[in-house]
């Protein structure tokens, strides 16, 4: 009798397991991996076998990204914006920043440790080091002690001098080209700070602390600028953009495979920060986590510095040679590089400029790369003006009548777009998920094309068409958007509560967290 009785439950077990959402997972990802790859690589082939056939193709996928959109959009609608919430902050699916943080904690103060793979100049930062930069400087001035464990920059005096509320503790980097830091002496120096002081967080921008030294601690909070899952959209676009005479990429069949690792080694990370809404999303659907340990806190910029002023945007026209009278004036910043989206915007411009009726339309590009000179090729009407520091930065966007950001990868939330939209401009970008769940959400706030040079080329028209007014009420509405979501001091707050809801597990605070709100809140 004990024996039916087992077999019955293993029974019943087999068939609750098979009725489960986690079953169900699984198997989509099985056929996936199976079948999505062979099936795209076949096409692919066939379509380098018949170039002819290639526009006619295109066409039908930005027909068929236009139905996806229509259901995403459908679909976006049904995730829970918050205007009003009580309860427990873990078990939150929409975005922290929504929700309004106090200052007031008491005596609390946290020791945090980061870890990045470089420490940047304060102009020279990328989107995932300015992320720990604000955000740890932020945490700093607050009073909390925060060590970073990075690689020793080319200058360090200079850090040293500009961030003197931060704990530093440099190591080799890996390679004197990227400068990343060595992931196996960051560890090695936390550990020994860690025989003297006891941190309540250890927070890492993406894997810059293996998963292997983040398995079983409570303690461990990591934020995720980019996943594999969505970078196959990106590689997706890519190859249907690629020249025929170009080698093909294997990265789709890597990438694949790649998506299946991280779903096994993310689990090692037990808190996860999604810096968009659609990577909430897919963290808790392919990737299963649990959705407790999900964190929605979107970024933020600086808002001391990103600010409209006309006044500082007219000058800066003038002071690049845009005359007073030009009719519109578009906007790129960033790395001048084919996966950003430049031989598309490059091949839209020439179509644009041979017209003549856009001789009174002029283009500022902020940035370096290889498509650098060949923007220059296309006459005074494109000016490229190489990196500018963070200063010159907010004159550039104030400059502009649209801000225009053509990337080909689905990689978190640009923050050269919130950059804009603090400025008070109206948006032009490509219409991938982390986009337009977070950032370009409605048409009120700007344009959004798939990247075909047909759906570019009519976003730049519908542009024209609608003029200046219309691009000035969208910008109003993007700096309202941008001040309640994507201020420094939003993501700040967000990550501050959520660094001492996670802290009072091994604190026993008095004060509980995880609730929301509190009465300073």
């Amino acid at each position: 009798m004990g024996a039916n009785g087992a077999s019955n439950n293993r029974s019943w077990n087999l068939k609750k397991f098979l009725c489960s959402w986690a079953f169900f997972w699984r198997l989509l990802l099985l056929i996936s991996v199976v079948f999505y790859t062979p099936l795209l690589f076949w096409l692919t082939d066939f379509l380098q076998c018949r170039d002819s056939a290639i526009p006619r193709v295109a066409e039908r996928i930005s027909t068929a990204s236009s139905s996806i959109i229509a259901r995403t959009a459908t679909y976006k609608d049904r995730i829970p914006r918050v205007t009003t919430y009580a309860g427990d902050l873990r078990k939150l699916e929409s975005s922290w920043n929504a929700l309004s943080f106090g200052r007031d904690y008491g005596r609390r103060r946290l020791k945090i440790a980061l870890f990045v793979k470089k420490w940047p100049a304060k102009d020279k930062a990328g989107g995932l080091e300015r992320h720990a930069r604000t955000l740890h400087c932020a945490l700093a001035k607050r009073g909390h002690e925060v060590h970073v464990f990075t690689a020793i920059p080319r200058d360090p005096v200079e850090i040293l001098r500009s961030d003197k509320s931060m704990h530093f503790h440099f190591t080799n980097y890996t390679d004197p080209v990227t400068m990343f830091v060595n992931r196996t002496e960051a560890w090695a120096t936390f550990e020994a700070v860690e025989r003297r002081l006891k941190f309540d967080i250890i927070h890492t921008e993406s894997v810059c602390l293996q998963d292997k030294y983040a398995k079983g601690r409570d303690n461990v909070v990591v934020s995720w600028h980019g996943i594999a899952y969505e970078i196959i959209q990106s590689d997706i676009v890519q190859e249907f953009t690629r020249d025929p005479a170009e080698a093909r990429s294997s990265s789709l069949r890597e990438r694949v495979l790649k998506v299946v690792d991280e779903i096994k080694f993310f689990p090692h990370y037990k808190h996860h920060v999604a810096t968009s809404d659609s990577v909430g999303d897919v963290l808790r659907t392919v990737y299963m986590l649990p959705p407790e340990n999900i964190h929605i806190i979107l970024n933020g910029v600086d808002e001391g510095l990103f600010r409209p002023n006309p006044a500082r945007g007219r000058a800066f026209r003038a002071t690049h040679g845009v005359p007073s009278d030009a009719r519109l004036v578009f906007g790129m910043a960033g790395r001048l590089v084919k996966d950003k989206g430049h031989p598309l915007v490059l091949r839209v411009l020439r179509t644009l400029f041979h017209d003549k009726k856009n001789e009174d339309v002029y283009v500022l590009i902020a940035g370096d790369g290889p498509w650098a000179g060949r923007y220059a090729e296309l006459g005074n009407n494109v000016k490229v003006l190489g990196p500018l520091a963070s200063g010159d930065l907010m004159d550039f966007y104030n400059a502009l009548d649209v801000f225009v950001n053509p990337t080909l990868r689905s990689q978190g939330m640009d923050h050269t777009l919130l950059e804009a939209m603090m400025c008070g401009k109206a948006l032009m970008a490509t219409h991938f998920s982390s986009i337009t769940w977070s950032a370009v959400v409605s048409d009120e706030f700007g344009y959004t094309f798939s990247p075909t040079y047909e759906s570019l080329k009519r976003a730049f028209e519908r542009v024209s068409e609608d003029g200046r007014a219309v691009l000035e009420e969208k910008g109003v509405a993007c700096r309202k958007r941008a001040s309640m979501l994507f201020t420094g001091d939003k993501m700040a707050s967000a990550f501050e509560r959520l660094f001492l809801c996670v802290a009072q597990g091994s604190n026993k605070d008095s004060v509980d967290f995880c609730n929301y709100p509190l009465a300073t809140d």
